[in-house]
Formats: structure tokens, C-alpha cells, sequence
């Protein structure tokens, strides 16, 4: 092992360049675990979820859950009603993280946040997908425009109201052109759907 207060200040410094730190990140680094366990003992170090340290100093943002997700399902997207929530597009303030998965992927579970998983294939997990860092994570959400059409393809699970919500504000908020609603009802396979409502936003 690494002189202590060496070795103690690379896994800070690591900490906070990565935002969430895992074990297995120290580990990458040729560095024992016990030192993470360590600067925990010190208040240096808190842990945020099984497996999961985050500098005691760093401010966690409103969407902290988002980066603890994305830092443990790293091929998930935020999506639906996260996404909205993220995207400043909805009054609803979801309990769970929505994120999307392909649809052969392993079911992911976590001990410390409620998840609501949805399985995407081809196009519909690919298109749309922008990546934001939080807390040093990148973090992969879905964009307004490609939220909006997942909402109106989902709207039995979150009402058509909710869809409706968000393409408005989506809208009013310019936060969506036409030209990409109408690009990702198409890869949503909305089009019928949603044309109605598109025109009498216009």
C-alpha cells in the first residue's frame, strides 16, 4: 500500500473529479478499498448508497438520485417522468428514477432508490439521447422533444394528461421545435396520436 495521507488525498481528489465514487473505481486505480472505509471513519468520505461515496463537502444537486442511477445502470437513460421532471416539464415529482433499458438487458435492482424500468428496442432507446453531467456523472436523458413522444407512448402508465402537460410546456417553454416532436413521434410510432395535439398547439 501507498503512504496514507498520499493515497487518502488521490481517492478525495478521485471523489470529486468522478462525483459518485465506487469501490471498484478505487479498485481500477490500484487502490485497497479500506481507504475508502477510512476517510468514511473521518467524515472525509459519505456514502450515499451500497458501494457509493460522494466527498462530505460536495453540495448534492436536486438531482442527485439521477447521477447515483446513471453511475450504477451507466447503459440506462432517464426517461418519462424523470426526464420531464429534469427538463423542467412537468408539476409531478416522481418517488421512483424512470430510466430505460434495451429490451434483452438484465433487470437492474438497487437497495437505495426506487426504480420504474421500461424496455426500449432499436430506435426508440438510441434517438434523442443527450448526455448532462451531474455531480461529475454523465448522465444520459432523454431530450424535451423525445420525452414529450415517450409520454404519449406510455400514457396509460402516466396518463394522457401528463403527455399533454408536457407537450405544452414543451412548447410554450421552446424547449421543442415542431419539426422535432414531429421527428420523434415518428420514432415513437405516434404520429396518429399525437397529430391532433400538435396541431392545436400551433
Amino acid at each position: 500500500m501507498s503512504k496514507p495521507s498520499t493515497t487518502a488525498n488521490k481517492v478525495l481528489a478521485l471523489a470529486r473529479r468522478s462525483g459518485v465514487l465506487r469501490i471498484r473505481d478505487l479498485k481500477a486505480h490500484g487502490i485497497h478499498p479500506e481507504y475508502a472505509r477510512r476517510l468514511l471513519a473521518q467524515g472525509l468520505l459519505v456514502k450515499s448508497g451500497r458501494g457509493l461515496y460522494t466527498v462530505a463537502d460536495a453540495g448534492f444537486t436536486a438531482h442527485h438520485s439521477l447521477a447515483e442511477v446513471c453511475k450504477r445502470v451507466p447503459h440506462g437513460v432517464v426517461c418519462l417522468l424523470s426526464a420531464l421532471r429534469f427538463h423542467g416539464l412537468t408539476t409531478q415529482a416522481p418517488f421512483e428514477v424512470w430510466i430505460a433499458i434495451d429490451s434483452k438487458a438484465r433487470l437492474p435492482k438497487l437497495d437505495n432508490i426506487k426504480l420504474r424500468v421500461l424496455r426500449f428496442s432499436r430506435k426508440a432507446l438510441t434517438e434523442g439521447v443527450e448526455i448532462h453531467k451531474i455531480e461529475g456523472v454523465p448522465v444520459k436523458v432523454y431530450n424535451p422533444a423525445k420525452s414529450v413522444a415517450d409520454c404519449f407512448k406510455c400514457r396509460n402508465k402516466i396518463g394522457a394528461d401528463v403527455a399533454l402537460e408536457a407537450l405544452r410546456d414543451g412548447w410554450r417553454k421552446r424547449k421543442a421545435t415542431m419539426d422535432d416532436l414531429w421527428k420523434y413521434a415518428k420514432v415513437c410510432r405516434m404520429t396518429k396520436v399525437m397529430k391532433p395535439y400538435l396541431e392545436s398547439i400551433t
